[in-house]
């Protein structure tokens, strides 16, 4: 049985030091996809914009700062709230989004009890795929 755990958040773009703009943004997490999170990010440009990255990143980022490449995430204040900033990078463009930590730690904790640390490879089934190919 497959098992979604969804929220809506409203980040901030950050465009410079004295300017955001709020972003709109679907955090999913998919127990056929145990060991990735979805972001939507709804830009008001009629698409959506999809990055998909691993969960571990994002619990570890809450925490200390993490990633390289096209991801990184890292803790941070923002006038006196916990943040969490997202750093994207993508042959498009770069992004700096900031969000609130505690919704961010909020919807990682559901998915951390839907599917605890280490017990992702459990939800892709594959011994059962592995017995399956080695049957007679």
């Amino acid at each position: 049985m497959n098992i979604v755990v969804e929220h809506e958040v409203e980040l901030r773009l950050i465009l410079s030091p004295e300017r955001d703009v709020p972003v709109p943004t679907l955090f999913g997490y998919r127990t056929d996809d145990p060991y990735a999170v979805h972001l939507t990010f709804h830009l008001g440009s009629g698409q959506p914009v999809h990055w998909t990255f691993a969960r571990e990143l994002l619990i570890e980022g809450v925490f200390r700062p993490c990633g390289h490449g096209d991801v990184r995430v890292w803790p941070s204040k923002a006038q006196g709230r916990g943040v969490v900033l997202v750093a994207l990078s993508s042959p498009e463009g770069d992004g700096l989004l900031e969000a609130p930590a505690a919704q961010v730690s909020s919807w990682l904790e559901r998915t951390l009890r839907v599917v605890p640390p280490g017990r992702e490879s459990e939800q892709l089934g594959l011994d059962d795929e592995l017995a399956a190919l080695l049957a007679p």
